[in-house]
């Protein structure tokens, strides 16, 4: 069963922009809202060069990275070819307009 940790509402995220979450353990995640307002949650750091994905630009359902532009997936954390490497995602849920993301996910480590 999934243990869910509320974050913020949907509304505290910028849309086309991302709310970073700092944990105990561990990089920081990004929290992401679309201009459809779909929410997805990315470890925050590129495959690349561990670029802030929080202070990219988002544009559909991607990310471009602010340190070598490279275009990450929001839905799968994947980098766009010709580029390859992926970043973990972390499970969102957003229910009432509040999000939460899975709490064992974001005790863990990476």
């Amino acid at each position: 069963m999934t243990h869910w940790k509320a974050i913020c509402r949907v509304e505290d995220i910028p849309v086309l922009g991302a709310r970073r979450v700092a944990r105990a353990a561990g990089p920081a995640v990004a929290v992401f809202r679309t201009a459809q307002d779909e929410v997805f949650a990315l470890l925050d750091e590129c495959p690349h060069k561990q670029g802030p994905l929080s202070q990219g630009i988002v544009f559909g359902t991607s990310v471009a990275c602010p340190l070598h532009n490279w275009t990450i997936g929001l839905d799968d954390g994947c980098a766009r070819a010709p580029d390859e490497g992926c970043t973990p995602r972390f499970a969102v849920q957003v229910q009432d307009g509040v999000v939460s993301l899975d709490a064992d996910e974001l005790a863990a480590g990476r």
